[in-house]
C-alpha cells in the first residue's frame, strides 16, 4: 500500500509539473527520492537502492550519446537549409481538395527526415495549420492528422530519439527495428489515408499559398543541393552504417553547405550545434525556425538518466509484482501485447513523457517476454516492436503526457486533436488484431532474421 501512494503522489507531482510547465526532471527526482525512503522503510538498505539506481541510470548512458549527437544533427539541418527547403518544397506538394491527407503525409515525411515530432510539428505543421485557420477546416482535426504523421516518422526515422531509445534498451539493431516497424505500419498507414482522404472531401482549402514559403525564400538560398544532409542519413542508413557515423557525416555535409551555401562561419555552426540553431535577423517567422543543439537534449538526457534510475529501483526491489503476476498470466502472443498495451497506458500516464513510457514498459515486461520466447533474438525483435507499437504511440494521446502536449501546443491547438490522431490508435489495434489471428498453440511470430 505504501508503494502504491508513494507513486499516487508522484503521479500527482508529476501531473502538476507539466500543467504548470515546470520541468519535469524535478518532481521525477523527488519520485525517486520517495521511493528510496519507502524501501528503505521496508528493509532495503540504502547502499542497495542507490546500486540499484545507478545500476539502472547506467542503461542510459550509450544513449545519450545519440540524443546529443541528434541534437547537434538538428541545429546544422536548420543552419545548412535543410530543414527549410523541407518545408517549403513540401508546402508546394500540397492538393486544396485533399489537405487534411496531405497534412497527415506530409508531416510524415518531413518527421522521418528529420526525426523530431517536435521538430515536424514546428515546422511543416506550423505552416498547415497557418493554411488550415485561414479556411473552415477545423483546426483540432488538422492537428490531429499533422500530430499523427508527425509519430509516422519519430516511430520510424534513423534519426528518432525514441527509436535509438528502444534499440539500445532492447539490445536489438536500430535498422532491423525500423524494418519491422515498417511491416506493421503499413495497414494502419493505409487505413488512415483512406480515412484522412474521405474527410479532406469535406473540408478543402482555398488556396495553398503560404507567406512562409515566401519568408523561407529570402531567408535561405534554397535548391535541392540543400536536402543532401537529408539525403546522407537516408542512404547510409539503407547502407546499414552504424548510427552515430551517419549522423556524423550528415553535420559534415551540413556543415560544408551552411559555409558555401548559407554563408555561415565556422564559429556561428559551432555554437549553433550547441546552443542551437536561430535567425540572427528579425523575421516573422524567428519563433518558428528555433531550436536543436546540444543544449536542448541535455534536459531530455536528464530526464532519461533519472527515469532509468526509477526504474532500476522499481525492478531491483520487485516493488510492482502485481504487474509482473498479471503479466505471468497472459499466456498468447495477443494477450502479451494487450498486457503491454496497458502497461504503456499507465506508464505514459504516469511518468508524462514518452522516454518515461518506453523505459518503464520495458522494464515490467521484458522478463515475461524472454519466458514467451525461448530464443533470445526473437524475444528482443518482438519486445522492441511492441514497445514501438504501444509505448511510442499511446503517450502522445495522454493529454498531460508532453509527447502530446508539446507538439498541440505548439500548433496553438488542445487535447482536442486526440480524437482525430486516427494512425495512433490504429497502429496499437492493428497489431492485437493481427496476432489475434495468428495466434497458435506453441507458436511464436518471428521477424526476418538479420541479414
Amino acid at each position: 500500500m505504501d508503494i502504491l501512494l508513494a507513486l499516487a503522489g508522484s503521479f500527482a507531482l508529476l501531473v502538476i509539473s507539466v500543467t504548470h510547465g515546470v520541468f519535469v526532471a524535478y518532481p521525477l527526482l523527488a519520485t525517486l527520492g520517495l521511493l528510496i525512503a519507502v524501501l528503505h522503510r521496508r528493509g532495503f538498505s540504502l547502499r542497495s537502492l542507490m546500486k540499484m539506481s545507478i545500476a539502472g541510470s547506467q542503461k542510459s548512458f550509450s544513449v545519450i550519446g545519440i540524443l546529443l549527437i541528434i541534437g547537434a544533427v538538428t541545429a546544422v539541418w536548420m543552419a545548412a537549409g535543410t530543414v527549410p527547403a523541407i518545408v517549403y518544397y513540401g508546402i508546394q506538394l500540397i492538393n486544396p481538395n485533399l489537405f487534411v491527407l496531405c497534412a497527415f503525409l506530409l508531416t510524415s515525411f518531413v518527421s522521418f527526415l528529420i526525426g523530431t515530432s517536435f521538430g515536424a510539428a514546428s515546422t511543416i505543421g506550423t505552416a498547415l495549420m497557418i493554411m488550415a485557420r485561414g479556411s473552415s477546416v477545423d483546426p483540432h482535426l488538422v492537428a490531429g492528422a499533422i500530430i499523427a504523421g508527425a509519430y509516422w516518422g519519430d516511430r520510424c526515422s534513423p534519426m528518432s530519439s525514441s527509436a535509438n531509445l528502444v534499440a539500445i534498451v532492447t539490445q536489438t539493431d536500430l535498422y532491423q527495428n525500423i524494418r519491422n516497424m515498417l511491416t506493421t505500419a503499413w495497414l494502419p498507414l493505409g487505413l488512415s489515408c483512406l480515412i484522412y482522404g474521405v474527410i479532406s472531401f469535406f473540408y478543402p482549402v482555398q488556396n495553398t499559398s503560404s507567406s512562409l514559403s515566401i519568408e523561407l525564400a529570402n531567408l535561405f538560398d534554397l535548391n535541392l543541393l540543400t536536402l543532401l544532409p537529408a539525403i546522407v542519413i537516408l542512404v547510409l542508413a539503407l547502407l546499414k552504417v552504424e548510427v552515430k557515423q551517419a549522423m556524423l557525416w550528415s553535420i559534415a555535409a551540413g556543415v560544408v553547405l551552411s559555409i558555401t551555401l548559407q554563408h555561415d562561419t565556422i564559429l556561428q555552426i559551432l555554437q549553433f550545434a550547441f546552443t542551437g540553431f536561430y535567425l540572427e535577423q528579425e523575421s516573422p517567422i524567428r519563433s518558428i525556425l528555433a531550436g536543436g543543439g546540444i543544449v536542448s537534449m541535455m534536459r531530455v538526457s536528464a530526464i532519461v538518466v533519472i527515469s532509468t534510475a526509477i526504474a532500476g529501483v522499481l525492478t531491483g526491489t520487485n516493488a510492482l509484482q502485481l504487474v509482473q503476476r498479471f503479466l505471468q498470466s497472459l499466456r498468447s502472443q495477443s494477450g502479451l501485447f494487450a498486457g503491454t498495451t496497458l502497461v504503456s497506458i499507465a506508464a505514459s500516464a504516469f511518468g508524462c513523457t514518452q522516454a518515461i513510457a518506453i523505459l518503464l514498459t520495458a522494464e515490467l515486461v521484458k522478463p515475461q517476454y524472454e519466458t514467451h520466447y525461448e530464443d533470445k533474438q526473437i524475444s528482443a525483435d518482438r519486445l522492441a516492436i511492441d514497445l514501438e507499437n504501444t509505448a511510442v504511440v499511446i503517450a502522445p494521446l495522454i493529454p498531460w503526457n508532453i509527447a502530446g502536449l508539446v507538439p498541440a501546443t505548439v500548433l496553438m491547438s488542445d487535447s482536442g486533436f486526440i480524437p482525430f490522431a486516427i494512425y495512433l490508435y490504429l497502429i496499437p489495434l492493428c497489431c492485437w488484431l493481427l496476432l489475434r489471428f495468428r495466434d497458435r498453440p506453441s507458436e511464436t511470430t518471428e521477424f526476418p532474421k538479420k541479414s
